[in-house]
């Protein structure tokens, strides 16, 4: 296999890597700026008083995640290339509901964001009870839509950990990490499904080690790229 290929391989590895980081360190900023500061569980009112006071705030977040989600393909796409030649019909798999989290996150993020900022604009007909009940519906909208995304983001996540358990291409102790990250993501999304109202505190504890994880994960692929000599194998 050709110099050039190897180097292609593992910079695509590194590409995944620094959209891994990337990809967490925006969910972040963007969970912060929308959900921590500006939306109000079960206080519509509020939540629309502080999405008028706080606009600029409000659509820097949901650019934040747009954004994001365009780095989940980049990301994709980066772990597709990286882990054809395991199993391609799996990789392309992994990759497709990536690609379906990528769609259906964007959708509702823009949809949900974009929407009660014209909802809440001078030239809206709506009376501002009509508003308050539109937004929080929106916001409903985009909390199980997020549900929606953890299942696309688990089942294509275990995939492709399970490909870089199989390959050997990172440290099997962090590929059987990711994979126990992405199946107890995949749990969590339908057990939020199936029991709505449970806790935002209880979602964390079970989701903080996944962003711990990706960003774990991350760094190695940005610094280390994948093992080249096991590649080989399945080059």
């Amino acid at each position: 296999m050709s110099k050039q290929t190897e180097t292609s391989v593992l910079a695509y590895s590194r590409i995944a890597g620094f959209a891994y980081v990337a990809t967490i360190v925006l969910g972040i900023v963007g969970v912060n700026l929308i959900a921590s500061n500006l939306i109000v569980p079960g206080d519509d009112p509020a939540t629309v008083k502080n999405i008028i006071e706080n606009g600029l705030l409000f659509r820097v977040g949901i650019a934040t995640e747009v954004l994001m989600y365009v780095l989940v393909v980049l990301l994709s796409f980066a772990l597709y290339v990286a882990l054809k030649t395991v199993n391609r019909n799996l990789a392309l798999l992994a990759l497709l509901w990536r690609l379906a989290e990528a769609i259906v996150g964007g959708a509702t993020t823009v949809v949900s964001g974009l929407i009660p900022l014209l909802l809440i604009s001078s030239e809206t007909p709506f009376q501002p009870e009509q508003v308050q009940y539109l937004i929080g519906l929106f916001l409903n909208v985009r909390s199980a839509g997020l549900d929606v995304v953890l299942i696309f983001i688990g089942m294509g996540g275990t995939l492709f950990f399970y490909l870089f358990f199989k390959s050997r291409y990172i440290p099997r102790p962090l590929a059987v990490w990711g994979m126990l990250t992405y199946i107890v993501m995949l749990v969590l999304s339908f057990v939020s499904i199936l029991v709505p109202n449970i806790s935002e505190s209880t979602k964390l504890i079970f989701y903080a080690p996944g962003g711990l994880f990706e960003i774990v994960v991350g760094l190695w692929l940005l610094v280390k790229g994948i093992d080249i000599e096991q590649w080989k194998k399945y080059s």
